[in-house]
């Protein structure tokens, strides 16, 4: 009696394949082991800023947990790369709009055109909060750079707003990696978006309060 023929490695379930964001994640995550991270990270907190779905803390964090020492030297980097980012973002949303609109719709993560109008109404009402929450929080900061040239908000306090609201939420990353180290990075992986959400409910809500007295 002849034996049965070995099972084909073509009848084996074919492993599911990662998403695209999942891909992207892991990149950037190799690319911060690499000598030139520094580079990478400037690079990545700028285009973040206009059309990258990837925040750059997840460079940031790996980078301040491997040499604490650094910490503020790559917030300071990824502060400021992301503040030039978001001009450029201002920038193309105020002259090239009209033009590359169609595309960023069809192509990048999280604009349409119903958020866009949403966005117009929010930078009528908030002006310089929405562009701090937007800064600081999830909320894709991408979105509204572009958005506040679009509808042609104050270049100053979009300006001074991004400052701020970008500066401390990189610096808050380093300062906590360096103040209790490793054990700070799942902490800040799992809950930090969570606690910057918190963070600016509760400061608009105080300014909601603010101007109703």
């Amino acid at each position: 009696m002849s034996a049965e023929p070995p099972e084909s490695d073509a009848a084996a379930p074919a492993a599911p394949r990662r998403g695209l964001m999942r891909r992207l994640y892991d990149w950037v995550l190799m690319l911060s082991r690499r000598p030139t991270a520094e580079r990478a990270l400037g690079v990545l907190a700028f285009a973040e800023s206009m059309i990258f779905p990837i925040p750059p803390d997840v460079m940031l964090i790996p980078m301040c947990v491997a040499q604490p020492r650094k910490a503020l030297r790559f917030a300071t980097i990824c502060s400021v790369m992301s503040i030039l980012g978001g001009i450029g973002g201002y920038l193309l949303g105020m002259y090239f709009w009209e033009a590359l609109g169609p595309w960023f719709y069809e192509h990048v993560h999280g604009f349409t055109p119903e958020r866009f109008a949403r966005i117009g109404g929010w930078f009528e009402q908030w002006n310089f909060w929405i562009v701090f929450a937007a800064g600081f929080s999830p909320i894709p900061y991408k979105i509204f750079t572009i958005a506040a040239g679009v509808f042609q908000i104050t270049f100053p306090m979009f300006v001074l707003a991004s400052a701020v609201s970008r500066s401390a939420r990189f610096f808050l990353v380093a300062l906590l990696i360096r103040r209790f180290g490793p054990a700070a990075q799942e902490m800040i992986e799992k809950r930090f978006n969570l606690f910057a959400l918190l963070f600016v409910v509760l400061l608009l809500a105080g300014f909601w309060v603010v101007t109703k007295i």
